[in-house]
């Protein structure tokens, strides 16, 4: 059986941080389909401008069914529909960071999860950037959200180059500056595409147990697939994917490398439920 070392795990909320932009762009291509009686929602063509600041216009905000177990971020054109997400996971997605990284919060942050619709106040579908900064004037209006930033050591994981130097192809298309992710990892694997090491590292964070940082030194944007296969599934069969670990190793030329070190953290100082509406 294949090495493996760590522990592959299962982060709520950032496995959407780095996917919302494709998502708006591809909801704002949304149609009616011809002929047919399903509809879809018709929505901005165009991007708002890369200098606008949006916020909600209108947003209602309810407790979860506590027996739905679906939950994600709908993005289309300028509304946003987010379906069974803890504070917690609001946060993460806010300020693109690991729920580990958020401390001295109430229980409830984690348990308490909420359905949340609400549209921004300027028309057009929002960047990455522009949906984070919705989400965090929604925590600070609607929930009252207030914390302060320290240095903490925590167990993370490093991203280094290993032995060998980097196996990564140069992003050289036009582009509008955003970076994707998609795919599980598992099957036809995970696709990156204009990604710095900055942005991997955040989105390997969805399936990581604890923080990573980039500590490559690897500047630039680029473009590759890497596929592992979960740690529960790993097998002899020469066809089976590595774990991550070795995986990111012999596919990218990189390295996880679990250690101790100092890492930001949220400290919350103050945090309501909010009202029903």
């Amino acid at each position: 059986m294949r090495s493996r070392m760590g522990r592959v795990g299962r982060s709520k909320g950032l496995a959407f941080v780095v996917a919302l932009s494709a998502c708006a762009a591809s909801m704002a291509n949304a149609k009616q389909s011809p002929g047919g009686s399903e509809q879809h929602p018709v929505v901005p063509e165009v991007p708002m401008a890369a200098d606008a600041h949006p916020s909600f216009e209108i947003a209602t905000i309810k407790p979860s069914h506590p027996d739905d177990t679906k939950g994600g971020f709908q993005v289309g054109g300028h509304r946003l529909m987010i379906q069974n997400q803890s504070v917690n996971d609001l946060i993460s997605v806010a300020y693109a960071i690991h729920q580990k990284q958020i401390v001295d919060g109430p229980a409830w942050l984690e348990t308490q999860r909420y359905d949340i619709a609400g549209q921004a106040d300027i028309d057009g579908y929002a960047n990455l950037r522009q949906i984070q900064e919705m989400l965090q004037s929604l925590l600070e209006s609607r929930f009252d959200l207030k914390f302060h930033r320290e240095k903490r050591e925590l167990s993370i994981y490093a991203i280094t180059v290993a032995k060998g130097g980097p196996k990564l192809t140069k992003h050289t298309e036009a582009s509008n500056g955003l970076p994707t992710q998609s795919g599980n990892g598992s099957g036809g694997g995970r696709r990156f595409t204009n990604n710095s090491m900055s942005d991997f590292a955040l989105g390997m964070q969805a399936f990581l147990d604890r923080p990573v940082v980039d500590e490559t030194g690897i500047a630039g944007r680029y473009d590759f697939v890497l596929r592992w296969s979960p740690d529960d599934s790993i097998t002899d069969s020469p066809n089976s994917a590595p774990g991550l670990f070795t995986a990111v190793q012999e596919q990218l030329g990189l390295k996880l490398e679990p250690i101790k070190g100092p890492a930001d953290v949220y400290v919350i100082d103050h945090v309501e439920k909010p009202s029903e509406n």
